[in-house]
């Protein structure tokens, strides 16, 4: 895994990382690390090779990467190549027996838990947000009586555009989109449901007045998909003529219903947004670039349990787990970002023993060479909302910073449902429409996306525990079931969504790790120990993985 060197003004790395069974006073606002490589992820120390075979589920984040993205890290699919303190980790979950702890909470009572919603009070009011405007002094890091961080804003109440609306009916500026969950962790069937929101800035909402015009921001919205896909986005048919931009690239200002990806700035032909965003566009106030957003980008990201029906389908449950946040603070153009990389990896190869170091905290957030900031929000022992510590937080900023498959750091809104086809042209939230009936996505080599993974990582996650998966799509000799791989072809959620009994046990193991707040030392749903996960690896020794696979 890439490592990114910056300096390090916040956090003070020391050894270890058990939890303390002492109270300590500022252990929520405390800027250091117990575990020095908590970007280091439990699943990159799992053994690729047992007796039945070798596996590479490594692929799917660690791949040639695609420009503006220059960390191409395909070499770690072959070798452990980390900084020298995280050839041992401290993520000492994976290896705990949670039957015991399971078999004591009843189905019922998991049921009720994740149905409750920890989020929206029942007055409609956001309950994080109330508490935030009041700041409790344990979580005051700068103890100036104000929160300084993300404030959460979304009320997750959607127009038929999905555009976010408060109680009062104005829009919030959060959009909510579908998309295909990423291979792997993510992906349901492994205990966790998800849903993502996108937010431009002001100016991307509004006309060139500074009104707020709804079908103005979906236009920008549609161009920001259009670049960072670097690809044609479908729209509802527009007048060309109240923009003054050639949205489909005709030549000529008439009627568009698709934005025209052509954007090659070295022959001089360019894109543009409308409304305001134009404006300040061509004043090089904001940016326009392939595979970048636009500055002051935002996304919410929210984890939840897995919620069952009466009739044992699975699906996602109001309770969550986390509500995540990344803002894009500054613009960094491909020349920016090529320095960056190039200075990361003469680090790497002079200073064997530096480890990724992070400017920022909890309060604040997490800032990225990227432009990036990153903060996140857990449950307490209570099941509430609580701001994430500066190492809680280091452990999502691992992936959003130096992996080849990232998008401008972001992993979900390149992996949108395309218009074309799709309910509601993919602006929708999971509550809405599950994933039945959704055809599996077609990698660039014309595999489907989900088999392609499962062929190669048979169980579905990276730990190969998923045996409900493993049994689901293949027989005792290995060999791939057909049938099930046709059917996957035209719906995911064959593979997604697990039974209820699966469901509901990975419920129960994660709520042991809440009660038990030791999230630093893995927040996976483990059930029993995972002795193929590692405690320590060669450091650049082989994985065992022979042959390098492409998430492309």
């Amino acid at each position: 895994m890439r490592i990114i060197s910056l300096m390090f003004v916040a956090a003070v790395a020391v050894s270890g990382c058990t939890a303390s069974s002492e109270p300590v006073s500022d252990h929520l606002t405390a800027d250091r690390l117990l575990n020095k490589t908590p970007y280091l992820l439990p699943q990159c120390y799992t053994d690729p090779v047992d007796d039945s075979g070798t596996y590479n589920p490594c692929y799917a984040c660690h791949t040639e990467s695609k420009e503006p993205n220059y960390f191409s890290d395909i070499d770690v699919q072959l070798a452990y190549n980390m900084p020298e303190p995280g050839v041992k980790h401290s993520w000492m979950n994976v290896y705990k027996d949670r039957s015991q702890a399971i078999s004591n909470i009843s189905d019922e009572e998991i049921l009720t838990y994740v149905r409750q919603d920890n989020y929206l009070g029942e007055d409609g009011r956001i309950t994080l947000a109330d508490k935030l405007n009041e700041v409790p002094a344990e979580w005051d890091r700068n103890k100036n009586g104000q929160w300084d961080g993300y404030i959460p804003d979304v009320y997750f109440n959607f127009n038929e555009a999905g555009f976010d609306l408060s109680p009062a009916g104005q829009p919030t500026g959060w959009r909510v989109f579908a998309y295909y969950p990423f291979p792997g962790t993510f992906m349901p069937t492994n205990g966790s449901t998800d849903d993502v929101l996108i937010r431009l800035p002001e100016a991307f909402r509004e006309l060139e007045a500074g009104v707020y015009d709804q079908e103005t921001y979906l236009i920008n919205l549609a161009i920001v998909e259009s670049m960072v896909k670097e690809q044609d986005v479908r729209i509802p048919q527009v007048d060309e003529t109240r923009y003054g931009v050639d949205l489909n690239k005709d030549g000529e200002l008439t009627t568009a219903s698709v934005i025209r990806y052509d954007w090659a700035p070295l022959k001089n032909i360019y894109m543009s947004y409308v409304g305001q965003a134009r404006s300040l566009l061509e004043q090089g106030k904001v940016h326009l670039a392939a595979r970048l957003y636009p500055e002051g980008t935002e996304f919410v990201h929210t984890v939840r349990y897995v919620d069952v029906d009466d009739s044992g389908k699975a699906g996602i449950s109001p309770r969550m787990k986390e509500l995540r946040y990344g803002r894009k603070a500054s613009w960094r153009n491909y020349f920016n970002l090529q320095r960056y990389v190039e200075k990361e990896e003469k680090e790497r190869h002079d200073f064997p023993e530096r480890t990724k170091q992070v400017i920022g905290n909890m309060e604040e957030g997490l800032i990225v060479a990227q432009g990036w900031v990153y903060q996140g929000f857990i449950e307490d022992k209570e099941g509430e909302l609580r701001p994430q510590t500066y190492e809680e937080n280091y452990f999502c900023v691992g992936c959003h910073t130096g992996i080849g498959v990232t998008t401008d750091t972001t992993f979900a809104f390149p992996r949108k449902f395309k218009a074309e086809g799709t309910f509601k042209d993919g602006w929708y939230h999971w509550m809405e429409k599950g994933f039945d009936n959704i055809p599996d996505s077609v990698r660039e080599d014309g595999h489907g996306e989900y088999s392609y993974y499962l062929e190669h990582n048979p169980t579905g996650n990276e730990f190969r525990t998923n045996d409900e998966v493993k049994a689901k799509f293949f027989n005792a000799d290995g060999s791939k079931k057909a049938g099930a791989f046709a059917k996957l072809e035209s719906d995911i959620s064959y593979l997604l969504l697990p039974t209820k009994e699966r469901a509901l046990m990975l419920n129960k193991a994660y709520r042991v790790i809440v009660e038990e707040q030791s999230f630093t030392e893995g927040r996976d749903a483990v059930v029993r120990p995972m002795d193929i996960v590692q405690k320590e690896v060669q450091l650049n020794g082989p994985t065992g993985i022979k042959e390098v696979l492409s998430y492309y």
